[in-house]
């Protein structure tokens, strides 16, 4: 990652790894499930180029972290509680940029404690609370992500089953044996959390009221080809957040960040000059 790190600060007492580069305005970078903070690289050195400090953690059990163990309890409120704990230790308040799992986290962190948050903008974040069944266009999306059997199973056989639908759901349908063989092995390494993450997430019932109290810049992006769940979801936090500007990226799917890096980081080095 272009730039020079910053001194040992307070994040390295954070039970996560979390890549300092930069200096300036904070931002920091939440990565989605089966991936790691590397999914942001190119953009952290983006930012780090136009004079911002970039944090990039790895999220629990991801990337440098120690594995977390098949069979142990977990859910995306442990993430949750451990971004919440950056934020207390970050000497200002900070951008906070997400995608899918990490644009969830990021959003219930904001909430939780808004005075340490100068911005948002998130990719899909997979508030699924938000979606209202009585909704035409929200019932499609979620008898969509009903087809997406979260059962994790007992043997090999039945992980990998289920990594595949979850691949195909959120990139489209090949996405899994499109996948380099390195990116499939990441993903059966940390099935486990990867499966308990959209567990929980799916049972994630804060509503799009929860969000109308934040008062900070909000940048919310989808992209033309993303799920219907993830394009609702924007657009109910579009309307809940007040003044938030919501784009659509053209010809980009839920992977947005990693197909269409160079339009998604145009869209936040404007709304991060624009956060003041």
């Amino acid at each position: 990652m272009s730039g020079s790190p910053t001194e040992p600060g307070p994040f390295s007492d954070l039970p996560i790894h979390v890549a300092d580069t930069g200096e300036g305005e904070i931002t920091v970078l939440l990565h989605s499930s089966g991936m790691s903070g590397d999914q942001w690289k190119r953009t952290a050195e983006h930012l780090v180029r136009r004079g911002y400090r970039a944090l990039v953690p790895d999220l629990l059990g991801s990337g440098r972290n120690a594995p977390w163990l098949d069979g142990k309890p977990f859910s995306f409120h442990d993430d949750l509680a451990i971004v919440t704990r950056l934020l207390q230790l970050a000497p200002r308040p900070v951008h906070l940029v997400g995608h899918s799992y990490g644009g969830l986290v990021a959003l219930r962190a904001a909430a939780l404690d808004p005075a340490r948050v100068r911005s948002i903008a998130l990719y899909d974040p997979v508030a699924l609370g938000v979606l209202d069944p009585e909704l035409a266009a929200d019932a499609e999306g979620l008898s969509q992500l009903s087809h997406l059997r979260f059962g994790w199973g007992e043997t090999e056989a039945e992980h990998e089953a289920f990594l595949e639908r979850f691949v195909n759901y959120w990139g489209g349908e090949g996405a899994w044996p499109r996948l380099r063989e390195p990116a499939r092995a990441e993903f059966r390494r940390i099935g486990w959390i990867v499966h308990e993450g959209a567990r929980s997430l799916t049972l994630e019932t804060t509503g799009a009221d929860a969000y109308r109290a934040l008062r900070i810049p909000a940048l919310f992006v989808t992209g033309e080809h993303s799920p219907p769940a993830a394009q609702r979801v924007v657009a109910h936090l579009g309307e809940a957040v007040p003044g938030a500007r919501v784009e659509r990226i053209a010809g980009a799917g839920h992977m947005g960040p990693l197909t269409h890096g160079k339009q998604l980081n145009e869209l936040l080095s404007a709304h991060l000059a624009a956060a003041v």
